[in-house]
């Protein structure tokens, strides 16, 4: 069972993930902190902020995802990405994870950030100086 998994309204804490994943049988905790950018390579302008929106069944997939993740690296995860309206300079998606080595604690960290990215049905709504915007994520 994943020690933290869920979407929040809330601002992140990388403290409060790794603590979620701390234990005197891990020897290693792996970190990843997704942070909010003034610009996308995409898209001509600078972005002032992202709204993210979440299907009703993401964060029972977020859920799925990392227990996955956990059971294939036999690691612990923490794992939050936000919701709503945030802007740049602000924590996106926050992921802890503890292992008894280093090399499973680095790959299972990347590995469920990833797949977050890949099969997570949350889209973001990119808001540009100029006033205009561009979905992200949206099929």
């Amino acid at each position: 069972m994943p020690a933290i998994a869920a979407l929040s309204i809330e601002p992140l804490s990388l403290d409060a993930h790794v603590a979620a994943v701390s234990d005197a049988t891990h020897g290693a905790v792996a970190t990843f902190v997704g942070v909010v950018r003034d610009h996308d390579p995409e898209v001509e302008g600078v972005v002032t902020h992202l709204e993210y929106s979440a299907h009703p069944d993401a964060e029972a997939e977020l859920i799925a995802i990392v227990a996955a993740v956990e059971a294939e690296y036999d690691v612990v995860i923490a794992l939050t990405h936000r919701t709503g309206l945030l802007a740049v300079g602000e924590p996106a998606i926050v992921a802890a994870t503890g292992a008894a080595h280093r090399a499973a604690a680095f790959d299972s960290c990347r590995e469920v950030v990833e797949r977050v990215k890949n099969d997570l049905p949350v889209w973001k709504r990119e808001i540009l100086a100029n006033g205009a915007h561009t979905w992200v994520g949206i099929a």
